[in-house]
C-alpha cells in the first residue's frame, strides 16, 4: 500500500507541475501566458525532478507506465506488480489534473479557445496524421526509455540522485522530438488528464479527443518495448 500511495502521489506532483506550467503558459490572463515551448519543457522536467526525488526511496519512481512496462520487460520488475503501479499511475494522474483545473479554475473559464484547454490535460498533433504521430510518440519514447534503462543498469529502480538526469532527459526529449504531439511518453500522463477534461464542470470545454486519445498510449508502449531490445543488445 505505501508502494500503491508513493507512486499515485509521485504522478498527482509530476502532473500538477507538468500540467500547470502547460496552463500557465496557454490560458489567457496568466502570469505566465505565452511562455512558449521551453517554458513547457523546463517545467515538465522539474515536474520530474521533484516527483523522482520525493518518490524514489519508496516506489522507486516509476511514474510513468511506459517506464513500468519497459522495466518489467527487462526483467528488472516483477510482473506481478505493473497492474499495481499502472493503476496508481493513472489515478495519480488524474489527481494532478484535478488539482490544475482547481488551481486555474478562473483562467479555463475565461479561455475561449476550446483546443487551449485540452491542452491543460492532454497532448494533441500538430498536424494530425495518425501514421505519422504515432511514430512520433514511439521514436521519443524509445529515446526516453533506453536512456532510462542505462540510468538505471546499476539498479532496479530510479533513485533519488537519478532525478536530476532524468529531468534533463525529458527536457532534452522535449526540445528535439516534442513538437509533433507534444511528446506525451507516458500512457498515465496523457489519458489520466483526458478523462479529467471530459468529467471536470469546464465551460465551453469542447470535446476530449477521444479519437486521438489511443496514439499517446500506444505509442509509449510500443516505444517501451522497441528501447528494451535494443538495451538488450547493447548492454
Amino acid at each position: 500500500m505505501t508502494t500503491f500511495l508513493a507512486e499515485l502521489l509521485g504522478t498527482a506532483l509530476m502532473i500538477m507541475i507538468g500540467n500547470g506550467v502547460v496552463a500557465n503558459v496557454v490560458l489567457p490572463k496568466t502570469k505566465g501566458n505565452g511562455g512558449g515551448l521551453l517554458a513547457i519543457c523546463f517545467g515538465w522536467g522539474l515536474a520530474v525532478f521533484v516527483a523522482v526525488y520525493v518518490t524514489a526511496s519508496v516506489s522507486g519512481a516509476h511514474l510513468n507506465s511506459a517506464v513500468t512496462i519497459a522495466l518489467a520487460a527487462a526483467g528488472k520488475f516483477s510482473w506481478q506488480e505493473v497492474p499495481l503501479y499502472l493503476t496508481a499511475q493513472l489515478l495519480g494522474a488524474m489527481l494532478g489534473a484535478f488539482f490544475v483545473w482547481a488551481t486555474y479554475r478562473q483562467h479555463f473559464d475565461a479561455a475561449e479557445d476550446a483546443g487551449a484547454k485540452l491542452a491543460s490535460f492532454s497532448t494533441s498533433a500538430s498536424i494530425s496524421n495518425p501514421v505519422q504521430n504515432l511514430l512520433s510518440e514511439i521514436i521519443a519514447t524509445t529515446v526516453f526509455i533506453l536512456a532510462i534503462l542505462f540510468i538505471t543498469k546499476a539498479d532496479h529502480s530510479l533513485g533519488s540522485l537519478d532525478a536530476l538526469p532524468v529531468a534533463l532527459l525529458v527536457i532534452g526529449v522535449g526540445l528535439g522530438l516534442g513538437g509533433p504531439t507534444g511528446w506525451a511518453i507516458n500512457p498515465a500522463r496523457d489519458l489520466g488528464p483526458r478523462i479529467m477534461h471530459a468529467i471536470l464542470p469546464i465551460k465551453n470545454k469542447g470535446g476530449s479527443n477521444w479519437r486521438y486519445s489511443w496514439i499517446p498510449v500506444l505509442g509509449p508502449i510500443i516505444g517501451a518495448l522497441i528501447a528494451v531490445v535494443i538495451f538488450k543488445l547493447l548492454a
